[in-house]
C-alpha cells in the first residue's frame, strides 16, 4: 500500500510517512514499567490517539503485558447518570477487548460478571480477580476521557482505581499495573468531595498520577527522518534538514500542522510543478493555502478564543499590541490557553504556540476590527507589485506615511504609541493578502521592538517597528535589526520608527542609510 500524510485519527506507520517518536515512546514506556498512573494531556490534534496505539503495539510485543485500550469516546449522557449502566459499559468494553485477543478464560470471566456487578465496590473486586486471572502485567489506556471529565460517576471511578492503587502499594490486592488517561484536560487537578466526621473537604481522586513530561512536539531530528523516507519511496528531491528546520519555524513542531504542510506540499503543490522537488518557496506556497483552510482545527482554535472569558483579550493583546506577559500556569487564562495549544511559555515569557495560530489570531482579529470599524482603514490602491512579482516595500511605507498624517494627523500620542503597530499590520495586510504573508518577531530586548517578516512570492522583507526612545536607542535599534538581517540571510531592511515628539521635524522624513554592510530605508511616522 502506498504511503501518504495522515491529519485525521490514529497514524499508522505501514500506512502513513511518520516522524521518528520512537525517543518519545521509549521514555513513555519507562513509566509504565515502574507501574506509574498517569494523564496525556495535550490539545486537540496533538497526537494523543497515536501515541497510545503505538504504546499498546509496543506492549503488545512483550510476553508479560496484557494492554486494554478503550475509549471514553463513545459513553452518552445517560450512561454517566446510571453507575450500574457505566460499570456494564466499562466491562463490555473490556470484553470486547478479551474477544479480540483471544482470551477466552477472561472474556467468560467478565461475562459470567457483567449482571452481577452494580456498584464500585464490585465492580472493584471484579478487577482484582481479573488480574489476578490474567497473570500478567495489565495496563488500562482509557482514551478520550474529556466527555467525563466533569461528572461525579467518573471521579467515583478514577477514586476507585486510586484505592486500589494505595492497596497494591501497600501489599494488600491486585490491580491494573499501570493506568493511562488520554485527553485535553488533565484529570489530575480535578476534585472530588471527602466526607470526614461530618466535614467536608476537597481532594484530588487522581493525585497518585504523576506528571507526564515527555515533550509531544516533533523536533526538526524527528522530522527529518519522515521527509528522507517521503523522498526515497516517492522519489522527490528535497533537502530534508533544511525542510524540517523550515517546518519548525512556522509550526513549533505542533503535529498537526507538520503533517498539514507536508499533505499540501506533497498533494497539492508538488502534482502543480514540472519537477518533482520541494523548495523552501515551494513550503512557503503552502502555507499560503494553509492559512486560507478553514479545517477543523483552526475552528476550534477560534472557538477557544471566543467561548473563554478572558482569553480573547489576552491573546489580543499578544498578538496586536505585542504586551508581554510573564508565564505562569496558576493563571487561569494562561492555564488554558496552554490547554488549548494557543500558548506556550518561552524565556519566562508567555506567547502564542506556533507561527501558523499567531497568522490564524491576527487575521482574524484584524477582519473582526474591520468588519466592527473599530480601525479606520485607508483606500490603499494598488501599485505595489513590481513585474518580477517582488513588493515595493519603500512605496508601502511612504504611502503609510501619508496615510498616518491624513488619517491620525490628530489623534494623541498615547494613542498612536498604543495602536501604530496596530494600524501597519492592519494597512499591510490588504496589500499581500492573497500574495503573502507576513509574521511578527517579537525581539526580547529592553526596547521591546517588533520586527515584521514579510514573504511575496520568493522575496522576503524585514520591517521592524518601533517608538522613537532617544538616539541611543535608535542607534541601538539599527544595530539589532543588522544582527536580524544576518540571522534571515538578508542585506535589506525596513525601519518605521513612531516619532511622538511634539512638534519634531523627523516625521514624514525617510532616508536610505548604510550599516555593517545593510541599506536600511528608515521612515518616521
Amino acid at each position: 500500500m502506498k504511503k501518504k500524510f495522515n491529519i485525521t485519527g490514529t497514524c499508522i506507520p505501514d500506512k502513513h510517512y511518520m516522524a521518528d517518536t520512537s525517543q518519545k515512546i521509549k521514555k513513555t514506556i519507562a513509566m509504565i514499567e515502574e507501574g506509574e498512573y498517569f494523564t496525556i494531556n495535550r490539545p486537540r490534534q496533538y497526537g494523543k490517539t497515536t501515541t497510545i496505539y503505538l504504546l499498546d503495539r509496543e506492549l503488545k510485543k512483550r510476553d508479560d503485558y496484557l494492554t486494554l485500550k478503550i475509549s471514553f469516546e463513545s459513553i452518552d449522557a445517560p450512561t454517566y447518570a446510571n453507575q450500574e449502566r457505566f460499570i456494564k459499559t466499562f466491562l463490555e468494553m473490556l470484553k470486547d477487548k478479551f474477544l479480540f485477543l483471544k482470551k477466552d478464560r477472561l472474556t467468560e470471566l467478565i461475562d459470567r460478571h457483567i449482571p452481577a456487578v452494580k456498584t464500585m465496590a464490585e465492580l472493584s473486586r471484579t478487577i482484582t480477580r481479573m488480574i489476578e486471572t490474567a497473570g500478567l502485567k495489565t495496563v488500562l489506556i482509557v482514551d478520550e476521557v474529556d466527555k467525563s471529565a466533569n461528572n461525579q460517576l467518573f471521579l467515583d471511578f478514577l477514586g476507585m482505581l486510586r484505592t486500589k492503587y494505595l492497596n497494591r502499594s501497600e501489599g494488600e490486592g491486585h490491580t491494573f499495573h499501570s493506568v493511562i488517561l488520554a485527553g485535553v484536560h488533565d484529570v489530575k487537578t480535578l476534585k472530588v468531595k471527602i466526607r470526614s466526621g461530618g466535614e467536608e473537604k476537597f481532594n484530588s481522586p487522581w493525585n497518585i498520577a504523576v506528571d507526564f513530561k515527555v515533550d509531544m512536539s516533533l523536533w526538526v531530528e524527528e522530522i527529518i527522518p519522515m521527509l528522507e523516507e517521503y523522498s526515497q519511496a516517492e522519489n522527490v528531491k528535497l533537502n530534508a534538514s533544511e525542510i524540517a528546520e523550515r517546518i519548525f519555524y512556522y509550526t513549533s513542531g505542533y503535529p498537526f500542522l507538520v503533517s498539514k504542510l507536508c499533505k499540501t506540499m506533497a498533494e497539492e503543490i508538488l502534482p502543480a510543478k514540472t519537477a518533482k522537488e520541494w523548495l523552501p518557496a515551494d513550503l512557503d506556497r503552502a502555507l499560503q493555502l494553509l492559512l486560507k483552510e478553514n479545517n477543523t482545527n483552526f475552528s476550534s482554535l477560534i472557538k477557544n478564543l471566543e467561548n473563554r472569558p478572558g482569553l480573547y483579550d489576552f491573546v489580543f493583546k499578544i498578538v496586536m499590541n505585542e504586551v508581554e506577559f510573564s508565564f505562569n500556569l496558576h493563571n487561569s487564562i494562561i492555564h488554558f490557553g496552554v490547554i488549548y495549544g494557543i500558548l506556550k511559555e518561552e524565556q519566562g515569557k508567555t506567547r502564542i504556540h506556533n507561527r501558523v495560530y499567531e497568522q490564524i489570531i491576527y487575521n482574524y482579529m484584524v477582519s473582526n476590527l474591520e468588519t466592527s470599524g473599530a480601525v479606520e482603514l485607508y483606500n490603499i490602491g494598488s501599485g505595489y507589485l513590481e513585474e518580477d512579482g517582488s513588493l515595493d516595500m519603500v512605496k508601502v511605507i511612504r504611502k503609510f506615511q501619508r496615510f498616518m498624517k491624513e488619517q491620525y494627523s490628530a489623534k494623541d500620542s498615547a494613542f498612536i504609541e498604543r495602536n501604530g503597530r496596530l494600524l501597519f499590520l492592519a494597512y499591510l495586510k490588504p496589500i499581500i493578502n492573497g500574495r503573502g504573508f507576513d509574521f511578527k518577531e517579537v525581539q526580547i530586548s529592553e526596547e521591546k521592538r517588533l520586527d515584521i517578516v514579510v514573504t511575496v512570492g520568493n522575496y522576503k522583507y524585514i520591517v521592524e517597528l518601533k517608538v522613537w526612545r532617544g538616539e541611543k536607542y535608535h542607534r541601538q535599534g539599527i544595530r539589532q535589526l543588522c544582527d536580524y538581517l544576518d540571522r534571515q540571510n538578508e542585506n535589506r531592511g525596513y525601519l518605521l520608527v513612531y516619532d511622538l515628539r511634539k512638534e519634531s521635524g523627523e516625521v514624514g522624513k525617510y532616508r536610505e542609510i548604510e550599516e555593517c554592510g545593510k541599506r536600511i530605508f528608515t521612515a518616521f511616522v
